[in-house]
């Protein structure tokens, strides 16, 4: 390295903070965030004030000035900030991605925030970004890739986000109840609680963004509709946002019925992993069916998320990068050629 670059490189970066009330929820207890952009970005970071300092190579340098940018404005618009956001705030910046700014009427790369009534969604890798922005854009959206990518979570709350906004009249959850084969009777209870442990996932993410006597209250008139994919026949789902999770676990039939219920001012988004499929063997999956007929449609975005983008604890990722490599599928972007039953 020259002497130049060494310069360079030892040059340190001084931040500056408006608002001293913020900068013990910036840094967090003990300096915990200080530490983990430290861990994650190879530099050094000194708080002195209202100031912070800090050093280290160029890039890595300027990608912790932009960490600390954005979660600081994030905190100036009232949001809270956990470690989760801490590391979403490294990725972006290691990617060259600006999350600092809310979604509006539209949505861009550069805008990958939700608002809901209980929270700000916040992508946390260019993925999810483009995601967000895909949802916003496209009436239909293919979400594909591994468990922990937020897949299905950022589709409620881009759907919650619309109804709040007037976009659409309601939402539509659905997931086939592939364990059951959609043979519910045998179940003890009443049919809502036949279906409700396989569309749990769903309400979990409603209450997570709306409160729960509006989640309740939207339940009972309709205007937010949770239920199994065998109930969608024959109906057209007009002014609304429609969501279909665990879509690998779909015939090829089941998936053609749903994708022709799109009515007019609507949405749909349909999530699944097919490395997790549970459909009997040598069945065909019919989010798969549907991806080698519709790649290329116009007004249809498919959107793939990696072990890379996995958001959830971090040994969640380890995990499936295990499972993938004892299957000799180290990507995890190249899809299983025959299904397989979940493990």
């Amino acid at each position: 390295m020259s002497q130049a670059s060494r310069s360079t490189a030892a040059t340190p970066v001084i931040v500056n903070f408006a608002d001293n009330r913020l900068l013990s929820a910036l840094f967090g207890e003990q300096d915990r965030y200080l530490a983990r952009i430290e861990q994650k970005l190879g530099v050094s970071v000194n708080p002195r004030g209202n100031q912070v300092v800090i050093t280290g190579q160029v890039g890595a340098r300027d990608a912790a000035r932009d960490v600390l940018h954005s979660l600081y404005e994030r905190l100036k618009r009232g949001d809270e900030v956990g470690l989760g956001d801490v590391d979403g705030a490294i990725r972006m910046a290691e990617a060259g991605e600006d999350d600092s700014a809310p979604v509006g009427n539209g949505a861009t790369a550069a805008v990958p925030q939700i608002r809901t009534k209980k929270r700000a969604i916040q992508a946390r890798t260019p993925a999810q970004a483009h995601y967000i922005a895909e949802l916003y854009r496209q009436e239909l959206v293919f979400g594909l890739g591994p468990a922990g990518t937020g897949k299905t979570y950022l589709a409620v709350a881009v759907a919650v986000a619309m109804m709040m906004t007037g976009k659409v009249d309601r939402i539509v959850l659905s997931r086939p109840a592939v364990e059951a084969g959609e043979r519910l009777g045998f179940l003890p209870g009443d049919l809502k609680e036949k279906v409700d442990p396989y569309l749990r996932p769903l309400y979990d993410a409603l209450y997570d963004m709306l409160p729960v006597d509006e989640v309740r209250r939207r339940l009972d008139s309709g205007d937010i509709e949770v239920a199994p994919l065998a109930f969608m026949r024959g109906r057209t789902l007009a002014n609304a946002f429609v969501i279909l999770d665990e879509a690998q676990n779909t015939t090829p039939v089941q998936m053609k019925m749903l994708l022709t219920r799109l009515g007019e001012r609507s949405r749909m988004v349909v999530t699944g992993d097919l490395s997790q499929i549970d459909l009997p063997n040598g069945q065909m999956s019919g989010l798969r069916d549907a991806l080698g007929k519709l790649e290329g449609v116009e007004g249809i975005s498919m959107v793939r998320f990696s072990d890379s983008d996995v958001v959830r604890h971090p040994l969640v990722m380890r995990v499936i990068r295990a499972y993938a490599a004892a299957e000799g599928d180290l990507g995890l972007a190249q899809e299983p050629q025959e299904p397989r039953r979940r493990r």
